[in-house]
């Protein structure tokens, strides 16, 4: 428990899935954890899991949406702790996946709006803790419908591949620093409600848990890498 003993971390989406496999597994090593995502309930139950496993973690329910409310968190935050060290972006919805014509433009807003620019107003409210850290890692998750284009994922591609490109340049901005790392973590077939709802004649267990995406971020937390490297993770 002492890897990232006084270590803070923040992880949006983290009430079920990836978002919850990787704060369980900071929590592990010592970090104390931020939990964010809408559902209470979920994010009570990771609560839970991390304390009876012998961490330490805070939930804080946020309807990402709402960028005033990103502001709240922000100020609350920065109100107990001077520094972030983790900040994992990991919350998303993947909409309706439909031919790019026929997308629906309310939906399409929905969506661009928590994929991209709630990711973009996360950054610009947490930057300063991030730039406090000794050595502060920013994670967050992509797909890789991002990079190669794939017949009715226009909506859902197009925000990944945004989110891609304002994180890149993130990287580079901070890069002088020498003391913030980028990654863009593509986390490949999983076993995620969002991969259900995507293709749900699949079959579950033919695909990786999420806990083989969260231990495999937190080796690359030990590697000397690169800022704003893309990795995927195979299996």
């Amino acid at each position: 428990m002492s890897r990232y003993q006084d270590r803070l971390a923040l992880v949006t989406g983290a009430s079920r899935g990836i978002g919850a496999a990787i704060a369980e597994a900071l929590a592990r090593e010592g970090a104390h954890v931020i939990l964010t995502a809408r559902s209470s309930a979920g994010l009570e139950q990771v609560e839970e899991r991390i304390h009876a496993a012998g961490g330490s973690a805070t939930i804080a329910p946020l309807d990402l949406s709402k960028g005033e409310d990103i502001g709240k968190l922000a100020a609350a935050i920065s109100g107990r702790w001077t520094k972030l060290d983790f900040l994992v972006l990991n919350a998303a919805m993947l909409g309706s996946l439909s031919p790019v014509e026929h997308i629906d433009p309310k939906e399409y807003s929905r969506l661009i709006n928590l994929n991209l620019m709630a990711n973009q107003a996360l950054l610009a409210a947490f930057d300063p803790m991030l730039r406090a850290s000794e050595s502060a890692e920013l994670v967050a998750l992509t797909s890789s419908v991002g990079a190669a284009p794939r017949a009715f994922w226009g909506a859902y591609g197009s925000s990944k591949a945004a989110l891609e490109i304002l994180l890149g340049a993130y990287a580079d901005e901070t890069s002088h620093t020498g003391k913030l790392r980028v990654t863009i973590l593509d986390p490949g077939a999983t076993r995620t409600r969002m991969r259900a709802l995507a293709f749900p004649g699949e079959e579950p267990e033919e695909v990786k848990p999420p806990e083989a995406v969260a231990e495999r971020l937190l080796a690359l937390l030990g590697e000397d890498r690169p800022t704003g490297e893309k990795v995927r993770v195979e299996g």
